[in-house]
């Protein structure tokens, strides 16, 4: 039976050592599920495998974009199915795991058929995000589609926009393309969750924050800076320090915002997942448990 391991859980709880441990048990590769660990610029905001771990283990879909390319879950969705394909012709268990929502819903469930935006729309958007502001969009959405306006992240302005293209594009809400059906896959999926007590969770992102700042991550964005208005760079570690070398925000603050926004991020990612009854959740110290589980349903 060809299984799926996907190893989630928020921001900061223990998955890169676990999932490299898992691997090499099942002498598998690791398929990333982080929307920014595909950029090969952003190696320490994003907490990218290091050279040791990439050394450890075989990792796919981790520095594999610039920052000016345009990427979605999506075409996340199609590139994971077919390097799954290939992968599995050679082995039997394969470990997927990170902690972008969409992209493990992606390849678990699939993604709608919404069509490929153009770039003459995309760039008509964009336009429209950069001179009228996020809220003018949200006034747009709600009168453009009201149902999607109830349920999307207004503050999230990727969403907003996208939302609005498919508007745009096709002269129908973005909603009439959200069928949310579930898509079958020829392999076996098992998922982990991995969880620490909120205290534990936040005092490990703090110190890993810190541990960024160590590693050079006001270097890393400083050479990113130039490119700080795409949406590979709207991402928690960079738009604060963007703040800071902007000199709206002190350094200290800066690293604050961060490990607080971290922080609101985590339980964002909870959230999410807290709603799929298909996971099973463990303290990530719970290595013995973990496989006794997998073991039992593998």
């Amino acid at each position: 039976m060809k299984t799926l391991i996907v190893l989630i859980g928020p921001t900061g709880v223990g998955k890169t050592e676990l999932s490299l441990r898992l691997a090499e048990h099942y002498h598998s590769c690791i398929v990333s599920a982080d929307s920014r660990q595909l950029y090969a610029d952003l190696k320490i905001g994003t907490a990218a495998p290091t050279p040791e771990q990439l050394q450890r283990v075989k990792h796919h879909l981790v520095g594999t974009l610039q920052l000016t390319d345009y990427y979605s879950a999506a075409q996340y969705e199609t590139e994971v199915l077919k390097l799954l394909d290939t992968l599995f012709t050679k082995q039997d268990t394969i470990v997927l795991t990170g902690g972008s929502m969409m992209y493990v819903d992606a390849v678990c469930k699939g993604i709608d058929d919404i069509p490929t935006v153009d770039a003459e729309t995309r760039q008509l958007m964009l336009h429209k995000y950069e001179t009228e502001g996020l809220e003018r969009l949200c006034a747009e959405l709600k009168l453009l589609d009201p149902e999607y306006y109830k349920v999307v992240d207004l503050k999230n302005p990727k969403r907003v926009v996208h939302a609005l293209e498919i508007c745009y594009m096709t002269g129908k809400t973005y909603t009439s393309f959200r069928t949310q059906q579930k898509k079958e896959r020829p392999f076996h999926i098992v998922k982990i969750g991995l969880t620490r007590d909120r205290e534990e969770l936040y005092e490990r992102i703090n110190r890993r924050v810190d541990m960024m700042i160590e590693d050079g991550l006001i270097e890393e964005a400083k050479q990113v800076y130039p490119y700080r208005t795409l949406n590979s760079l709207n991402t928690v570690g960079y738009k604060e320090i963007f703040k800071y070398l902007d000199g709206e925000w002190t350094l200290p603050f800066a690293i604050e915002k961060i490990k607080q926004n971290s922080r609101i991020y985590s339980r964002k990612q909870m959230t999410w997942f807290k709603r799929d009854e298909e996971i099973r959740w463990f303290h990530p110290e719970q290595e013995t448990e973990i496989l006794e589980y997998l073991r039992s349903v593998i």
